[in-house]
Protein backbone atom coordinates (compact mmCIF):
# COMPACT_ATOMS: atom_id res chain seq x y z
CA UNK A 1 0.00 0.00 0.00
CA UNK A 2 0.97 3.64 -0.51
CA UNK A 3 2.60 4.43 -3.17
CA UNK A 4 -0.71 3.97 -5.72
CA UNK A 5 -1.27 7.50 -6.26
CA UNK A 6 -0.46 9.61 -9.46
CA UNK A 7 2.11 12.13 -9.50
CA UNK A 8 2.00 15.27 -11.81
CA UNK A 9 4.37 15.46 -14.16
CA UNK A 10 5.73 17.47 -17.25
CA UNK A 11 3.52 17.05 -20.18
CA UNK A 12 6.57 15.73 -22.17
CA UNK A 13 7.17 13.22 -20.16
CA UNK A 14 6.44 9.31 -20.24
CA UNK A 15 6.38 7.34 -17.18
CA UNK A 16 6.63 3.83 -16.35
CA UNK A 17 5.33 2.71 -13.27
CA UNK A 18 5.57 -0.77 -11.81
CA UNK A 19 2.13 -0.77 -9.72
CA UNK A 20 3.43 0.57 -6.45
CA UNK A 21 4.17 3.71 -7.34
CA UNK A 22 7.81 4.15 -7.82
CA UNK A 23 9.94 4.46 -10.64
CA UNK A 24 13.08 2.61 -8.87
CA UNK A 25 12.90 -1.00 -7.54
CA UNK A 26 15.15 -2.54 -4.84
CA UNK A 27 16.25 -5.24 -4.06
CA UNK A 28 14.12 -7.25 -1.27
CA UNK A 29 16.36 -7.78 1.95
CA UNK A 30 14.64 -10.34 3.51
CA UNK A 31 15.31 -13.54 2.83
CA UNK A 32 13.30 -16.75 3.57
CA UNK A 33 13.97 -19.15 6.02
CA UNK A 34 13.45 -21.93 3.01
CA UNK A 35 15.05 -20.10 0.47
CA UNK A 36 16.05 -16.48 -0.57
CA UNK A 37 13.65 -14.31 -1.97
CA UNK A 38 13.95 -12.96 -5.42
CA UNK A 39 14.89 -9.70 -6.04
CA UNK A 40 12.08 -7.26 -6.86
CA UNK A 41 12.08 -5.28 -10.42
CA UNK A 42 13.78 -2.17 -10.50
CA UNK A 43 14.78 0.09 -12.82
CA UNK A 44 16.39 -1.38 -15.78
CA UNK A 45 19.88 -1.09 -15.74
CA UNK A 46 20.94 0.87 -18.90
CA UNK A 47 23.79 -0.97 -19.71
CA UNK A 48 20.84 -3.88 -20.81
CA UNK A 49 19.85 -4.20 -24.01
CA UNK A 50 16.08 -5.51 -25.17
CA UNK A 51 16.00 -8.05 -28.04
CA UNK A 52 14.82 -7.45 -31.24
CA UNK A 53 13.32 -10.15 -33.73
CA UNK A 54 14.96 -13.63 -33.61
CA UNK A 55 16.54 -12.53 -30.33
CA UNK A 56 18.96 -10.24 -32.31
CA UNK A 57 20.07 -7.28 -29.98
CA UNK A 58 19.04 -3.72 -30.72
CA UNK A 59 21.30 -1.20 -30.54
CA UNK A 60 21.34 1.56 -27.44
CA UNK A 61 20.00 4.81 -27.86
CA UNK A 62 22.37 8.30 -27.86
CA UNK A 63 20.48 8.77 -24.54
CA UNK A 64 21.86 5.17 -23.07
CA UNK A 65 25.07 5.78 -24.68
CA UNK A 66 25.20 9.09 -22.94
CA UNK A 67 24.29 7.99 -19.64
CA UNK A 68 27.16 5.07 -19.76
CA UNK A 69 29.74 7.21 -20.56
CA UNK A 70 28.74 9.89 -17.92
CA UNK A 71 28.62 6.54 -15.10
CA UNK A 72 31.65 5.78 -16.13
CA UNK A 73 34.15 8.92 -16.02
CA UNK A 74 32.03 10.62 -13.20
CA UNK A 75 35.05 11.57 -11.47
CA UNK A 76 36.19 13.93 -13.89
CA UNK A 77 33.78 16.17 -13.58
CA UNK A 78 33.15 18.96 -10.94
CA UNK A 79 28.74 20.28 -11.86
CA UNK A 80 26.06 19.12 -13.74
CA UNK A 81 25.19 22.77 -14.21
CA UNK A 82 24.17 23.31 -17.85
CA UNK A 83 23.08 19.56 -18.26
CA UNK A 84 19.26 18.69 -19.72
CA UNK A 85 17.62 17.67 -16.61
CA UNK A 86 16.27 14.41 -18.00
CA UNK A 87 19.30 13.03 -18.55
CA UNK A 88 20.94 13.95 -15.18
CA UNK A 89 17.55 12.04 -13.58
CA UNK A 90 19.26 8.41 -15.26
CA UNK A 91 22.75 9.47 -14.84
CA UNK A 92 21.19 9.65 -10.88
CA UNK A 93 19.33 5.92 -11.58
CA UNK A 94 22.12 4.34 -12.89
CA UNK A 95 24.13 5.02 -10.53
CA UNK A 96 22.34 4.28 -7.69
CA UNK A 97 21.58 0.81 -9.94
CA UNK A 98 24.82 0.23 -9.95
CA UNK A 99 26.11 1.24 -6.36
CA UNK A 100 28.17 3.63 -7.16
CA UNK A 101 26.64 6.90 -5.91
CA UNK A 102 28.53 8.18 -2.98
CA UNK A 103 28.94 11.27 -0.85
CA UNK A 104 31.58 12.80 -3.45
CA UNK A 105 29.31 11.92 -6.65
CA UNK A 106 26.15 13.06 -5.09
CA UNK A 107 27.71 16.41 -4.90
CA UNK A 108 27.64 16.90 -8.89
CA UNK A 109 23.58 16.50 -8.33
CA UNK A 110 23.51 19.57 -6.41
CA UNK A 111 20.66 22.27 -7.88
CA UNK A 112 20.13 20.69 -10.48
CA UNK A 113 16.41 20.09 -10.47
CA UNK A 114 15.83 16.47 -10.07
CA UNK A 115 12.13 15.04 -9.52
CA UNK A 116 13.13 11.57 -8.30
CA UNK A 117 15.41 10.74 -5.52
CA UNK A 118 14.91 7.23 -4.50
CA UNK A 119 17.48 6.11 -2.67
CA UNK A 120 15.55 3.13 0.19
CA UNK A 121 18.20 0.43 1.47
CA UNK A 122 20.82 2.70 0.09
CA UNK A 123 23.92 2.39 2.22
CA UNK A 124 25.39 5.67 3.91
CA UNK A 125 22.39 7.94 3.37
CA UNK A 126 23.00 10.17 5.99
CA UNK A 127 22.25 14.07 6.70
CA UNK A 128 24.80 15.63 4.51
CA UNK A 129 23.41 14.04 1.73
CA UNK A 130 19.85 15.65 2.32
CA UNK A 131 21.21 19.20 1.82
CA UNK A 132 22.29 18.33 -1.55
CA UNK A 133 18.98 16.64 -2.14
CA UNK A 134 17.13 19.39 -0.60
CA UNK A 135 18.71 21.58 -3.06
CA UNK A 136 16.55 20.26 -5.74
CA UNK A 137 14.00 22.53 -4.33
CA UNK A 138 10.69 23.04 -5.91
CA UNK A 139 11.37 20.71 -8.75
CA UNK A 140 11.73 17.71 -6.20
CA UNK A 141 8.62 15.47 -6.66
CA UNK A 142 9.31 11.78 -5.04
CA UNK A 143 11.92 10.90 -2.44
CA UNK A 144 12.40 7.53 -0.77
CA UNK A 145 15.35 7.00 1.93
CA UNK A 146 13.91 4.40 3.71
CA UNK A 147 16.24 2.54 6.49
CA UNK A 148 18.63 5.57 6.04
CA UNK A 149 20.24 7.23 8.63
CA UNK A 150 18.77 10.58 7.98
CA UNK A 151 17.55 12.47 11.21
CA UNK A 152 15.27 15.13 12.27
CA UNK A 153 17.93 17.87 11.25
CA UNK A 154 18.16 16.45 8.04
CA UNK A 155 14.43 16.22 7.24
CA UNK A 156 14.97 19.76 7.94
CA UNK A 157 16.77 20.19 4.76
CA UNK A 158 13.63 19.15 2.50
CA UNK A 159 11.62 22.87 3.61
CA UNK A 160 12.31 24.06 0.46
CA UNK A 161 10.67 21.11 -1.44
CA UNK A 162 7.32 22.22 -1.54
CA UNK A 163 5.83 20.38 -4.37
CA UNK A 164 7.05 16.96 -3.54
CA UNK A 165 4.26 14.44 -3.62
CA UNK A 166 5.65 10.86 -2.81
CA UNK A 167 8.19 10.77 0.52
CA UNK A 168 8.91 7.66 1.83
CA UNK A 169 10.85 7.48 5.65
CA UNK A 170 10.39 3.37 5.86
CA UNK A 171 12.70 2.02 9.12
CA UNK A 172 14.22 5.36 9.68
CA UNK A 173 15.28 4.89 13.25
CA UNK A 174 16.42 8.09 13.88
CA UNK A 175 13.23 10.05 12.81
CA UNK A 176 11.28 11.17 15.72
CA UNK A 177 8.10 13.55 16.17
CA UNK A 178 10.50 16.86 16.27
CA UNK A 179 11.33 15.56 12.77
CA UNK A 180 7.79 15.29 11.15
CA UNK A 181 7.57 19.48 11.41
CA UNK A 182 8.93 19.57 8.04
CA UNK A 183 5.63 17.99 7.02
CA UNK A 184 3.63 21.22 8.02
CA UNK A 185 4.81 22.89 4.53
CA UNK A 186 4.77 20.05 2.43
CA UNK A 187 1.10 20.27 1.41
CA UNK A 188 1.38 18.98 -1.88
CA UNK A 189 1.93 15.50 -0.16
CA UNK A 190 -0.09 12.85 -1.73
CA UNK A 191 1.88 10.00 -0.73
CA UNK A 192 3.35 9.26 2.58
CA UNK A 193 4.94 6.36 4.35
CA UNK A 194 6.67 6.03 7.19
CA UNK A 195 6.46 2.41 8.03
CA UNK A 196 8.66 0.88 11.08
CA UNK A 197 9.28 4.20 12.52
CA UNK A 198 9.48 3.01 16.93
CA UNK A 199 9.81 6.82 17.77
CA UNK A 200 6.69 8.62 16.11
CA UNK A 201 3.97 8.45 18.46
CA UNK A 202 0.48 10.46 18.55
CA UNK A 203 2.00 13.64 19.41
CA UNK A 204 3.96 14.01 16.04
CA UNK A 205 0.84 12.75 14.23
CA UNK A 206 -0.83 17.04 14.70
CA UNK A 207 2.49 17.91 11.89
CA UNK A 208 -0.16 15.66 9.51
CA UNK A 209 -2.93 18.60 9.48
CA UNK A 210 -1.80 20.54 6.97
CA UNK A 211 -1.56 17.56 4.27
CA UNK A 212 -4.92 18.54 2.88
CA UNK A 213 -4.06 16.84 -0.72
CA UNK A 214 -2.75 13.36 1.01
CA UNK A 215 -3.88 10.49 -0.52
CA UNK A 216 -1.70 7.25 0.93
CA UNK A 217 -0.69 7.59 4.41
CA UNK A 218 1.11 4.25 5.53
CA UNK A 219 2.20 3.53 9.24
CA UNK A 220 2.42 -0.03 9.40
CA UNK A 221 4.08 -1.25 12.84
CA UNK A 222 4.42 2.31 14.19
CA UNK A 223 3.98 1.09 17.43
CA UNK A 224 3.49 4.34 19.40
CA UNK A 225 0.33 5.75 17.46
CA UNK A 226 -2.41 5.07 18.83
CA UNK A 227 -4.14 8.63 19.88
CA UNK A 228 -3.23 9.74 17.55
CA UNK A 229 -6.01 9.38 15.03
CA UNK A 230 -7.49 12.78 15.73
CA UNK A 231 -4.99 14.38 13.46
CA UNK A 232 -6.66 12.60 10.52
CA UNK A 233 -9.81 13.62 10.88
CA UNK A 234 -9.68 16.37 8.55
CA UNK A 235 -7.48 14.32 6.00
CA UNK A 236 -10.69 13.86 3.36
CA UNK A 237 -8.80 13.32 0.40
CA UNK A 238 -7.62 10.08 1.99
CA UNK A 239 -8.28 7.42 -0.14
CA UNK A 240 -5.60 4.34 1.74
CA UNK A 241 -4.73 3.75 5.38
CA UNK A 242 -2.14 1.34 6.38
CA UNK A 243 -1.97 1.20 10.60
CA UNK A 244 -1.44 -2.87 10.29
CA UNK A 245 0.61 -4.34 12.85
CA UNK A 246 0.23 -0.73 15.00
CA UNK A 247 -0.35 -3.11 18.11
CA UNK A 248 -1.79 -0.36 20.12
CA UNK A 249 -4.36 0.91 17.73
CA UNK A 250 -7.50 0.54 19.66
CA UNK A 251 -11.67 1.50 19.25
CA UNK A 252 -11.35 5.09 20.08
CA UNK A 253 -8.76 5.76 17.21
CA UNK A 254 -10.60 4.04 14.83
CA UNK A 255 -13.65 5.57 15.43
CA UNK A 256 -12.10 8.69 14.11
CA UNK A 257 -12.40 7.50 10.68
CA UNK A 258 -15.87 7.83 10.05
CA UNK A 259 -15.50 11.01 8.22
CA UNK A 260 -13.41 9.75 5.84
CA UNK A 261 -15.81 8.82 3.26
CA UNK A 262 -13.28 8.73 0.46
CA UNK A 263 -11.33 5.71 1.66
CA UNK A 264 -10.78 2.59 -0.32
CA UNK A 265 -8.36 1.08 1.10
CA UNK A 266 -7.96 0.18 5.11
CA UNK A 267 -5.65 -1.71 6.80
CA UNK A 268 -6.07 -2.29 10.91
CA UNK A 269 -4.79 -5.91 10.75
CA UNK A 270 -3.12 -7.14 14.40
CA UNK A 271 -4.73 -4.03 16.04
CA UNK A 272 -6.64 -3.57 18.97
CA UNK A 273 -9.84 -3.24 17.07
CA UNK A 274 -13.23 -5.27 18.24
CA UNK A 275 -16.42 -5.37 17.47
CA UNK A 276 -17.32 -1.75 18.26
CA UNK A 277 -14.77 -0.22 16.04
CA UNK A 278 -15.49 -2.32 13.15
CA UNK A 279 -19.11 -0.59 13.90
CA UNK A 280 -17.78 2.46 13.25
CA UNK A 281 -16.54 1.77 9.76
CA UNK A 282 -20.27 1.46 8.09
CA UNK A 283 -20.30 4.96 6.37
CA UNK A 284 -17.14 4.25 4.37
CA UNK A 285 -19.18 3.06 1.57
CA UNK A 286 -16.07 3.28 -0.78
CA UNK A 287 -14.09 0.88 1.08
CA UNK A 288 -13.10 -1.48 -1.84
CA UNK A 289 -10.29 -3.19 0.44
CA UNK A 290 -10.58 -4.12 4.17
CA UNK A 291 -8.17 -6.50 6.13
CA UNK A 292 -8.60 -7.30 9.84
CA UNK A 293 -6.33 -9.98 9.94
CA UNK A 294 -5.81 -11.11 13.77
CA UNK A 295 -8.23 -8.56 14.90
CA UNK A 296 -10.25 -9.62 18.37
CA UNK A 297 -13.27 -9.67 16.48
CA UNK A 298 -16.55 -11.95 16.98
CA UNK A 299 -19.24 -12.87 14.53
CA UNK A 300 -20.86 -10.09 15.08
CA UNK A 301 -18.03 -7.56 13.74
CA UNK A 302 -19.69 -9.12 9.90
CA UNK A 303 -22.71 -7.54 10.52
CA UNK A 304 -20.90 -4.43 9.68
CA UNK A 305 -18.65 -6.00 7.55
CA UNK A 306 -21.73 -7.02 5.28
CA UNK A 307 -22.68 -3.43 5.16
CA UNK A 308 -19.88 -2.52 3.07
CA UNK A 309 -21.47 -4.03 -0.30
CA UNK A 310 -18.62 -2.35 -2.59
CA UNK A 311 -15.65 -4.16 -1.04
CA UNK A 312 -13.33 -6.42 -3.91
CA UNK A 313 -11.02 -7.84 -1.22
CA UNK A 314 -11.12 -9.08 2.48
CA UNK A 315 -8.99 -10.03 4.55
CA UNK A 316 -10.00 -11.84 7.62
CA UNK A 317 -7.05 -14.23 8.65
CA UNK A 318 -6.82 -15.44 12.08
CA UNK A 319 -9.64 -14.08 13.66
CA UNK A 320 -10.79 -17.58 14.41
CA UNK A 321 -15.07 -16.88 13.16
CA UNK A 322 -17.24 -19.66 13.46
CA UNK A 323 -19.39 -20.53 10.21
CA UNK A 324 -21.63 -18.02 11.27
CA UNK A 325 -19.55 -15.25 10.97
CA UNK A 326 -19.17 -16.32 7.44
CA UNK A 327 -22.97 -16.31 6.72
CA UNK A 328 -22.81 -12.75 7.02
CA UNK A 329 -20.44 -12.81 4.08
CA UNK A 330 -22.77 -13.98 1.79
CA UNK A 331 -24.09 -10.63 0.34
CA UNK A 332 -20.55 -8.83 -0.75
CA UNK A 333 -21.03 -10.45 -3.95
CA UNK A 334 -18.52 -7.88 -5.37
CA UNK A 335 -15.90 -9.50 -3.43
CA UNK A 336 -12.50 -10.95 -5.61
CA UNK A 337 -10.46 -11.89 -2.57
CA UNK A 338 -11.41 -13.63 0.42
CA UNK A 339 -9.13 -14.62 3.17
CA UNK A 340 -10.66 -16.80 5.43
CA UNK A 341 -7.54 -18.81 6.72
CA UNK A 342 -7.26 -19.76 10.17
CA UNK A 343 -10.73 -19.10 10.85
CA UNK A 344 -13.08 -21.72 12.20
CA UNK A 345 -14.77 -22.42 9.48
CA UNK A 346 -16.48 -26.28 8.59
CA UNK A 347 -18.28 -27.85 5.79
CA UNK A 348 -21.81 -25.81 6.94
CA UNK A 349 -19.52 -22.24 6.12
CA UNK A 350 -18.98 -23.42 3.05
CA UNK A 351 -22.45 -22.93 1.69
CA UNK A 352 -22.41 -19.41 2.33
CA UNK A 353 -19.28 -19.15 -0.06
CA UNK A 354 -21.03 -20.98 -2.95
CA UNK A 355 -22.71 -17.30 -4.18
CA UNK A 356 -19.77 -15.45 -4.51
CA UNK A 357 -19.41 -16.36 -8.20
CA UNK A 358 -16.85 -12.73 -8.68
CA UNK A 359 -14.46 -14.45 -6.71
CA UNK A 360 -10.96 -14.96 -7.92
CA UNK A 361 -8.79 -15.74 -4.75
CA UNK A 362 -10.00 -17.38 -1.70
CA UNK A 363 -7.59 -19.21 1.34
CA UNK A 364 -8.81 -21.61 3.50
CA UNK A 365 -5.73 -22.11 4.87
CA UNK A 366 -6.22 -24.43 7.90
CA UNK A 367 -10.08 -24.14 8.11
CA UNK A 368 -11.27 -27.52 9.11
CA UNK A 369 -12.96 -27.69 5.63
CA UNK A 370 -13.07 -31.63 3.93
CA UNK A 371 -14.37 -32.83 0.53
CA UNK A 372 -17.67 -32.42 1.33
CA UNK A 373 -17.34 -28.35 1.60
CA UNK A 374 -15.02 -28.15 -0.96
CA UNK A 375 -17.86 -29.00 -3.27
CA UNK A 376 -19.48 -25.81 -2.81
CA UNK A 377 -16.24 -24.16 -4.48
CA UNK A 378 -16.86 -25.85 -7.92
CA UNK A 379 -19.55 -22.84 -8.78
CA UNK A 380 -16.93 -20.47 -8.37
CA UNK A 381 -15.78 -20.29 -12.41
CA UNK A 382 -13.74 -17.10 -12.15
CA UNK A 383 -11.52 -18.61 -9.21
CA UNK A 384 -7.77 -17.69 -10.04
CA UNK A 385 -5.83 -19.05 -6.93
CA UNK A 386 -7.31 -21.58 -3.94
CA UNK A 387 -5.26 -22.18 -1.22
CA UNK A 388 -6.48 -25.43 0.60
CA UNK A 389 -3.22 -25.71 2.68
CA UNK A 390 -3.55 -28.04 6.23
CA UNK A 391 -7.30 -28.38 5.38
CA UNK A 392 -8.71 -31.73 5.32
CA UNK A 393 -9.34 -32.39 1.48
CA UNK A 394 -8.81 -35.88 0.33
CA UNK A 395 -8.30 -37.05 -3.27
CA UNK A 396 -11.79 -36.96 -4.00
CA UNK A 397 -12.95 -33.80 -3.26
CA UNK A 398 -10.47 -32.83 -5.84
CA UNK A 399 -12.35 -33.55 -8.27
CA UNK A 400 -14.65 -30.34 -7.48
CA UNK A 401 -11.87 -28.47 -8.82
CA UNK A 402 -11.63 -30.04 -12.23
CA UNK A 403 -14.32 -27.12 -13.70
CA UNK A 404 -12.17 -23.90 -12.38
CA UNK A 405 -11.47 -23.28 -15.73
CA UNK A 406 -9.16 -19.83 -14.81
CA UNK A 407 -7.56 -21.35 -12.03
CA UNK A 408 -4.29 -20.40 -12.37
CA UNK A 409 -2.94 -21.55 -8.26
CA UNK A 410 -3.46 -24.02 -6.12
CA UNK A 411 -2.01 -24.86 -2.42
CA UNK A 412 -2.56 -28.37 -1.73
CA UNK A 413 0.67 -27.95 1.01
CA UNK A 414 0.42 -30.23 4.13
CA UNK A 415 -2.94 -31.91 2.89
CA UNK A 416 -2.68 -35.72 4.49
CA UNK A 417 -5.93 -36.84 2.48
CA UNK A 418 -4.31 -35.71 -0.97
CA UNK A 419 -2.20 -38.88 -2.41
CA UNK A 420 -0.10 -39.45 -5.37
CA UNK A 421 -3.34 -41.23 -7.01
CA UNK A 422 -5.22 -37.74 -6.59
CA UNK A 423 -2.51 -35.88 -8.44
CA UNK A 424 -4.38 -37.37 -11.81
CA UNK A 425 -7.68 -35.52 -11.00
CA UNK A 426 -5.24 -32.02 -10.93
CA UNK A 427 -3.15 -33.21 -14.26
CA UNK A 428 -6.51 -31.86 -15.73
CA UNK A 429 -6.71 -28.19 -14.41
CA UNK A 430 -4.32 -27.15 -17.52
CA UNK A 431 -4.57 -23.93 -16.45
CA UNK A 432 -2.13 -23.79 -13.52
CA UNK A 433 0.83 -22.00 -13.39
CA UNK A 434 1.46 -22.74 -9.71
CA UNK A 435 1.21 -25.89 -7.71
CA UNK A 436 2.14 -26.34 -4.04
CA UNK A 437 2.64 -30.35 -3.14
CA UNK A 438 4.84 -29.68 0.29
CA UNK A 439 3.68 -33.22 1.74
CA UNK A 440 5.04 -36.01 2.37
CA UNK A 441 2.24 -37.78 1.44
CA UNK A 442 3.45 -37.11 -2.50
CA UNK A 443 6.23 -39.08 -4.01
CA UNK A 444 7.85 -39.65 -7.49
CA UNK A 445 4.69 -41.33 -8.78
CA UNK A 446 2.28 -38.40 -8.10
CA UNK A 447 5.09 -35.94 -9.94
CA UNK A 448 4.76 -38.31 -12.88
CA UNK A 449 0.78 -37.80 -12.90
CA UNK A 450 1.57 -34.05 -13.29
CA UNK A 451 3.65 -33.95 -16.48
CA UNK A 452 1.08 -32.57 -18.82
CA UNK A 453 1.05 -29.20 -17.18
CA UNK A 454 3.24 -28.05 -19.20
CA UNK A 455 2.45 -24.31 -18.20
CA UNK A 456 3.63 -24.53 -14.36
CA UNK A 457 5.62 -21.68 -13.62
CA UNK A 458 5.95 -22.59 -10.03
CA UNK A 459 6.35 -26.02 -8.35
CA UNK A 460 6.90 -26.46 -4.61
CA UNK A 461 7.82 -30.01 -3.68
CA UNK A 462 9.63 -28.81 -0.49
CA UNK A 463 8.43 -31.48 1.70
CA UNK A 464 7.77 -34.07 -1.04
CA UNK A 465 9.29 -37.39 -0.63
CA UNK A 466 11.00 -36.74 -4.44
CA UNK A 467 14.02 -39.05 -5.57
CA UNK A 468 16.15 -38.79 -8.47
CA UNK A 469 13.99 -40.99 -10.23
CA UNK A 470 11.17 -38.34 -10.05
CA UNK A 471 13.39 -35.52 -11.01
CA UNK A 472 13.39 -36.79 -14.65
CA UNK A 473 9.83 -36.01 -14.87
CA UNK A 474 10.20 -32.28 -14.30
CA UNK A 475 12.20 -32.03 -18.20
CA UNK A 476 8.49 -31.58 -19.11
CA UNK A 477 7.88 -28.24 -17.11
CA UNK A 478 9.95 -26.34 -19.44
CA UNK A 479 8.55 -22.81 -18.49
CA UNK A 480 9.58 -23.26 -14.91
CA UNK A 481 10.46 -19.96 -12.80
CA UNK A 482 10.70 -21.41 -9.12
CA UNK A 483 11.52 -24.61 -7.85
CA UNK A 484 11.27 -26.43 -4.48
CA UNK A 485 12.80 -30.05 -3.56
CA UNK A 486 13.91 -29.88 -0.32
CA UNK A 487 12.66 -33.77 0.89
CA UNK A 488 16.42 -35.05 1.57
CA UNK A 489 16.02 -37.92 -1.69
CA UNK A 490 17.79 -36.32 -4.39
CA UNK A 491 21.79 -36.89 -5.48
CA UNK A 492 23.99 -35.11 -8.00
CA UNK A 493 22.10 -37.66 -10.61
CA UNK A 494 18.87 -35.88 -9.91
CA UNK A 495 20.02 -32.28 -10.47
CA UNK A 496 21.68 -33.76 -13.27
CA UNK A 497 18.12 -34.36 -15.23
CA UNK A 498 17.24 -30.50 -14.18
CA UNK A 499 19.97 -29.14 -16.15
CA UNK A 500 17.84 -28.03 -19.46
CA UNK A 501 15.59 -25.95 -16.98
CA UNK A 502 17.19 -23.02 -18.01
CA UNK A 503 14.12 -20.50 -17.49
CA UNK A 504 14.67 -21.25 -13.71
CA UNK A 505 14.34 -18.23 -11.18
CA UNK A 506 14.85 -19.47 -8.05
CA UNK A 507 16.05 -23.00 -7.55
CA UNK A 508 15.77 -24.59 -3.44
CA UNK A 509 17.49 -28.16 -2.96
CA UNK A 510 18.15 -27.76 0.35
CA UNK A 511 18.55 -30.14 3.08
CA UNK A 512 19.37 -32.81 0.34
CA UNK A 513 22.04 -33.98 2.17
CA UNK A 514 23.80 -36.07 -1.00
CA UNK A 515 24.36 -33.19 -3.29
CA UNK A 516 27.75 -32.79 -4.04
CA UNK A 517 30.22 -30.19 -5.75
CA UNK A 518 29.41 -32.47 -8.58
CA UNK A 519 26.40 -31.44 -8.78
CA UNK A 520 26.70 -27.80 -9.16
CA UNK A 521 28.10 -28.21 -12.70
CA UNK A 522 24.42 -28.94 -14.00
CA UNK A 523 23.60 -25.83 -12.63
CA UNK A 524 25.63 -23.70 -14.59
CA UNK A 525 23.23 -23.22 -17.25
CA UNK A 526 20.56 -21.63 -15.39
CA UNK A 527 21.72 -18.03 -16.47
CA UNK A 528 18.48 -16.75 -15.10
CA UNK A 529 19.08 -17.91 -11.74
CA UNK A 530 18.24 -15.38 -9.43
CA UNK A 531 18.11 -17.43 -5.56
CA UNK A 532 19.85 -20.30 -4.84
CA UNK A 533 19.52 -22.29 -2.17
CA UNK A 534 22.09 -24.91 -1.25
CA UNK A 535 21.88 -25.26 2.36
CA UNK A 536 22.69 -28.58 4.24
CA UNK A 537 23.81 -30.01 1.34
CA UNK A 538 28.00 -31.03 0.69
CA UNK A 539 28.64 -28.54 -1.69
CA UNK A 540 32.47 -27.11 -0.50
CA UNK A 541 34.63 -24.13 -1.40
CA UNK A 542 35.96 -26.29 -4.76
CA UNK A 543 32.12 -26.21 -6.13
CA UNK A 544 31.77 -22.59 -5.96
CA UNK A 545 33.64 -22.69 -9.59
CA UNK A 546 30.72 -23.80 -11.41
CA UNK A 547 28.31 -21.23 -9.93
CA UNK A 548 30.65 -18.27 -11.19
CA UNK A 549 28.11 -17.94 -15.04
CA UNK A 550 25.61 -17.16 -12.74
CA UNK A 551 25.76 -13.68 -12.88
CA UNK A 552 21.89 -12.63 -12.20
CA UNK A 553 22.40 -14.69 -8.68
CA UNK A 554 21.55 -11.91 -6.08
CA UNK A 555 20.86 -14.39 -3.38
CA UNK A 556 22.62 -17.25 -2.10
CA UNK A 557 22.01 -19.96 0.92
CA UNK A 558 24.93 -22.17 1.89
CA UNK A 559 23.96 -23.09 5.48
CA UNK A 560 25.08 -26.01 6.65
CA UNK A 561 27.96 -26.43 3.91
CA UNK A 562 31.75 -26.66 4.20
CA UNK A 563 32.13 -23.45 2.42
CA UNK A 564 33.82 -20.34 3.72
CA UNK A 565 33.33 -16.95 3.88
CA UNK A 566 36.49 -16.16 2.33
CA UNK A 567 35.68 -18.70 -0.88
CA UNK A 568 32.02 -16.64 -1.07
CA UNK A 569 33.25 -13.49 -1.19
CA UNK A 570 36.06 -13.93 -3.98
CA UNK A 571 32.82 -15.46 -5.92
CA UNK A 572 31.11 -12.30 -5.47
CA UNK A 573 33.95 -10.16 -6.07
CA UNK A 574 35.53 -11.99 -9.29
CA UNK A 575 32.52 -13.52 -11.21
CA UNK A 576 29.13 -12.78 -9.16
CA UNK A 577 28.83 -8.46 -9.11
CA UNK A 578 25.14 -8.83 -8.19
CA UNK A 579 25.12 -11.16 -5.15
CA UNK A 580 23.58 -9.11 -2.29
CA UNK A 581 22.07 -11.85 0.09
CA UNK A 582 24.25 -14.47 1.44
CA UNK A 583 23.60 -16.94 4.01
CA UNK A 584 26.18 -18.93 5.60
CA UNK A 585 24.87 -19.67 8.92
Amino acid sequence: MGGACSRKRDQSEQETDDGQGSRSGRLSRSISLRWPVKASKGVESLASQGSGAHGARTPPSLLEISVRQIVKNIRQYKTFAGVPRDLIQQVLDELVKKQLLSPASLELFSDCSLQDVLLADYPGVEDSWLEIIGSQGESLLALDISTSSVSDEGLASLESCTNLQSLNLNSCDLISDEGLTVLTGLSNLTTLSLRSNNLITAAGMRHFTNLVNLKCLDLERCPLIQGGFVYLKGLTTLEKLNVGWCIGVRNSDIKHLAGLVNLEELQISRSKVNDSGIASLKGLTKLRSLSMEGCPVTAHSMESVAGLTDLWHLNINSCYLPDSGCQKLEGLVNLRTLNLGYNNLTNSGMVFLKGLTNLERLNLDSCKVSDEGIEHVKGLANLRMLDLSDSDIGNDGLRFLTGLKKLESLNLSFTGGVLDSGLRTIATITSLTSLNLDSKQITDTGLAALTSLTGLKTLDLFGARITDYGMTCLRHFKKLQSLELCGGGITDTGVSKIKDLTSLTSLNLSQNLRITDNALQYLSGMKNLVSLNLANSRVTNAGLQHLRPLTSLTSLALQGCKVSRLAVDHLQATSLPNLAVIRLK
